[in-house]
């Protein structure tokens, strides 16, 4: 459910060492799908030890900068064992030649415990939990297997993480639930210590026809879902949340609590590099690994047509110079809805992740971001802001430094 973060130079990788296996049963978890590509595998289906060393060696060599991030997702991680973890760690540095390796680790947090968080500080993994705020607004659809809570857990393996200095960061799925209370999620993450925090918005769709291929939609002939699933964030509500909390952030927080949507939006502003791949001018290199060492374009696009190979029979390098990867990646911006195309934010938005291009654009075609109008809320909003931290970053001046100016403004008018 994360957004990929943006590397440098060659791939980013996000490796499923138990594939779609988790120990919670999330309602709106869109990769327990993907099971059905793989109908035959035993039930303790999960990446071997050949399979890691491939890994390891291909992602290293695959990135022609000095950095290589491994990104550890699921399903949930943590099921594979600590013991896998320190393998790959020892292969890590068996390969890593003079390259800076970082580990990142996203999960549920319910198997946490000392010996995970004696682990995670000796190697510096940086760890992603996954919490979506106060107890009843998380356990609303994070529950078991049998329906019971989670919150309660996930605040326990918290707590763990800080005894032991671990440095860990928050993702919160924003649905239709939690969207209503922006300013509450936001001052219980920092109130938990969360100084990095990921909102993601839900955006799964019903699926009431099946076809030969497995894929499901609404509308086969025009290739498009025309409903949501109930969990689902509304767009306008989204951009509501995210102004809510930027509004409080920007008068308080600048520096202390980094937001992605926040940094990624200031970045480019200022005509770097998109952080995320989500608003990148372009798709691609950012893929999915799952435990048989099956390469797909996209953790979103899990699905047979967007197979790119297998690490036994090719190499990450090979996959990621692919005439296919090129072509996903540059379908981005060649499939630009004519509304895209004209709109003011595009620089900022680039058009938003493909897999929400459904909603019928001007031209009548489900061709366009379903989030577009809760983007167009929140750029609309933050954008003087952003203009102002970038006219203060090109004088020397610490964005920052915006916290004082609009006290002083706010002061005088009242």
């Amino acid at each position: 459910m994360t957004t990929q973060t943006i590397t440098p130079s060659g791939c980013h990788v996000m490796a499923k060492p138990t594939g779609s296996k988790c120990n919670i049963d999330c309602t709106y978890c869109f990769y327990l799908e993907k099971e059905k590509l793989y109908p035959d595998r035993s039930s303790d289906w999960m990446m071997d030890d050949t399979t890691l060393d491939l890994y390891i060696q291909q992602q290293i060599e695959a990135q022609s900068g000095d950095e290589v991030i491994f990104a550890w997702q699921g399903g949930e991680p943590t099921l594979r064992g600590l013991a896998f973890y320190q393998s790959a760690v020892e292969l890590q540095n068996r390969y890593k030649g003079t390259k800076k390796v970082i580990n990142t680790f996203q999960t549920n947090g319910l198997l946490i415990d000392e010996k995970w968080c004696t682990f995670f500080k000796a190697n510096q993994f940086l760890i992603g939990i996954s919490i979506d705020g106060p107890a009843e607004l998380h356990d609303a659809y994070r529950v078991t297997r049998s329906g019971k809570p989670t919150h309660h857990k996930v605040i326990a393996a918290i707590n763990l993480l800080k005894q032991y200095q671990v440095e860990f960061n928050t993702l919160t799925v924003v649905s239709n639930i939690n969207v209503k209370e922006p300013l509450r999620v936001y001052q219980y993450l920092k109130q938990l210590g969360s100084r990095h925090m990921q909102f993601i918005p839900l955006v799964e769709r019903k699926a009431e026809q099946e076809t030969a291929d497995g894929l499901t939609l609404l509308n086969p002939e025009r290739k498009e879902a025309v409903s949501l699933c109930q969990w689902s964030v509304d767009a306008k509500a989204f951009g509501a949340f995210l102004t809510s909390i930027f509004h409080e952030w920007v008068r308080k927080d600048i520096g202390q609590v980094w937001v992605q949507m926040f940094e990624n939006t200031f970045a480019l502003t200022c005509d770097q590099p998109a952080q995320i791949c989500v608003f990148a001018p372009t798709c691609g290199s950012a893929f999915a690994l799952e435990a048989n060492g099956d390469v797909y374009s996209c953790d979103h696009y899990v699905y047979p047509e967007h197979k790119l190979g297998n690490l036994h029979q090719t190499t990450l390098k090979a996959i990621n110079h692919s005439k296919e990867n090129l072509h996903f990646g540059q379908a981005k911006q060649s499939t630009l809805s004519i509304d895209c195309q004209q709109c003011e934010y595009r620089s900022l938005c680039n058009g938003g992740c493909p897999k929400q291009r459904f909603s019928l654009s001007s031209a009548g075609k489900p061709e366009h971001n379903y989030l577009c109008a809760g983007y167009k809320a929140f750029f609309s909003y933050s954008a003087p802001y952003f203009q102002l931290m970038k006219k203060l970053h090109l004088h020397g001046y610490p964005p920052a430094a915006i916290m004082d100016i609009i006290r002083k403004k706010e002061s005088q008018q009242q």
